[in-house]
Formats: structure tokens, sequence, C-alpha cells
């Protein structure tokens, strides 16, 4: 794996995959990026098309990303107010990662699924 540097801290091996994938890695962390690639949304949005993820884990989620930087958290000046999530630019470079992904499961993981008859 002479392809992944690897840098020592207090006497521990950090690789910058491993570490990349700590932070977003998390498979709820990635869906509401997936759909956050595709433009802004409100908490209740998200709820709705994220995969039946429940309030409490959705705003955990969220509360990481935006502590990251990932996601940035904007509260629209009306009454009652709102609030909407967006990627940052730092959330922005993570679309390639997600193309690659999504290129592997075509591959990989879709035709390994049964196809559901109507």
């Amino acid at each position: 794996m002479a392809d992944y540097a690897k840098t020592t801290t207090n006497g521990y091996t950090i690789c910058a995959a491993v570490e990349s994938a700590r932070r977003i890695g998390n498979q709820w962390r990635l869906i509401v990026i997936r759909y956050l690639l595709e433009n802004p949304m409100r908490f209740n949005e998200l709820l709705k098309i994220a995969c039946d993820i429940d309030p409490k884990t959705l705003s955990r989620v969220l509360k990481y990303l935006v502590a990251e930087k990932i996601v940035r958290r904007e509260v629209l000046g009306t009454q009652p107010f709102t609030v909407r999530y967006a990627l940052t630019d730092k959330g922005e470079q993570v679309r390639p990662i997600m193309q690659s992904l999504k290129a592997w499961g075509e591959t990989w993981v879709l035709p390994e699924i049964p196809a559901v008859q109507s």
C-alpha cells in the first residue's frame, strides 16, 4: 500500500485514507452528504428521503457534520424561522468520492440485489 502515505503522531501511524473514512464513513453521514450533494435541504426534507433515519439520529449526524465544517447550517429569516443545511466547500470535495462509491455500487452491489417482481 505504498500509495497511501502514512504519518506518525505520538507513536501512532496515521493514514489519511483511514482518518478520512472515520470522518465521513459512517452510514448515516454518507447518506446525508449524498442528498445534500443534490441541493440544500431542510431537516424535514432530509428526514423524508434519508432511508428511514430517525429524527434523533439525523439531528446528531447534522450536528457532527456542522462541527466538522462539512455541512453549513443556515437559519433563514422567515417566521417561523427555518433552518436549511448545505454542504460547505469542504463538504463539496466529497463529490468525487461519492461518484466513485456510486460506480462501484453499480458494478458490484446492485447486481447482487434481487429484482422485485411487479
